[in-house]
């Protein structure tokens, strides 16, 4: 991708920069003391233990006999991104570009390694295999049914007896909006079940997807977007009625509305689309978020062997699980795919 740069002529000390929220997924963060390295270098190993319950003290007999239950969960890092930006050095001169190049570092980190990250993060939980997610269009949800959606899900997970303390709701503005405004405007109508959680914290939705494609920064561009899927014939022998069935005419593709048993063999599925999210409930033990390795540099022109350039370089290597003994602290709402 060619650099555009226009050679300056007045200008004043104010960057126009692109709008961008930082990373809101970043509470997500494991503690390093979580981390284990496995047999090889690209393995995490996360401990399991299950332990038998009490049973009846026998007076001359002693103790029931229990049981350790005690293994270990691999978990491989799936994320290796990175960028190079360079500038030849008389570009950076005459357009006085110094000082932005180095504010370049900071717009990547705000505008493209924050949002990726964090849309890499939801797409991850939700698409887990475990996971519990329920598929509903909010659109034109009222407060009080986004109200008592939240109240079903806080009171499913504690009944499960899943931690508040680190219990984390992520929801799009829109919706959390709906839900203040029903709270400024009705005082006396509760919204306790907000108190459920140890921190609400707004995605924007361009963010807050079931599933991304990461672009290879070739001809399909650069950076993420929701995921597009692929159509593929269906392998059903009898009609799906939750899911959705389409037929083929050249390269379009169009939904059935009434599938019969006997179209069966002619009507395509889409797979691995993103859909957005609505909202998602995350207990963080439940999830394995660590960064193995970033790294970010700045190089001078007399750094590079090849280039009478500055250049800056950025990787990122890190992986997003959800722990497979603590999948009911884990619960995502998303729209119809």
């Amino acid at each position: 991708m060619a650099n555009n740069i226009e050679y300056r002529k007045a200008y004043t000390a104010i960057l126009d920069e692109v709008y961008q929220r930082a990373s809101v997924s970043g509470c997500l963060t494991s503690g390093n003391r979580m981390v284990r390295q496995g047999a090889h270098a690209k393995e995490i190993m996360i401990p399991r233990i299950e332990v038998s319950g009490l049973g009846d003290y026998v007076r001359n007999q002693g103790y029931a006999q229990g049981a350790i239950q005690f293994s270990y969960e691999s978990h491989s890092p799936d994320y290796d991104r990175g960028l190079k930006l360079v500038a030849d050095v008389m570009d950076v001169e005459e357009a006085g570009l110094i000082d932005c190049f180095v504010a370049a570092g900071s717009e990547l980190q705000r505008t493209q390694v924050a949002p990726e990250g964090d849309a890499y993060t939801f797409a991850k939980i939700a698409g887990f295999e475990g996971v519990t997610t329920k598929s509903e269009d909010l659109s034109n949800a009222s407060a009080e049914s986004l109200l008592a959606s939240l109240r079903e899900v806080t009171s499913a997970m504690d009944e499960k007896q899943v931690s508040t303390g680190t219990r984390y709701l992520f929801i799009t503005p829109t919706l959390k909006g709906v839900i203040d405004d029903f709270s400024y405007a009705n005082p006396n109508r509760s919204n306790r079940v907000l108190e459920r959680f140890a921190r609400i914290v707004e995605v924007p939705q361009v963010r807050f997807y079931t599933a991304i494609d990461l672009l290879s920064g070739g001809e399909d561009g650069f950076g993420y977007r929701k995921a597009v899927g692929e159509y593929v014939k269906t392998e059903d022998i009898e009609v799906d009625a939750s899911k959705m069935y389409y037929t083929k005419s050249g390269d379009e593709y169009t939904v059935v509305d009434s599938p019969t048993k006997s179209g069966l063999a002619n009507y395509y599925e889409l797979t691995g689309a993103g859909a957005d999210i609505n909202f998602m409930v995350v207990e963080k033990s439940a999830i394995l978020k660590w960064d193995k390795h970033v790294a970010s540099r700045i190089f001078s022109p007399d750094e590079l062997e090849n280039l009478d350039s500055y250049m800056l370089k950025y990787r990122k290597y890190s992986l997003c699980s959800v722990l497979a003994n603590k999948l009911d602290g884990v619960y995502v709402s998303a729209d119809v795919a």
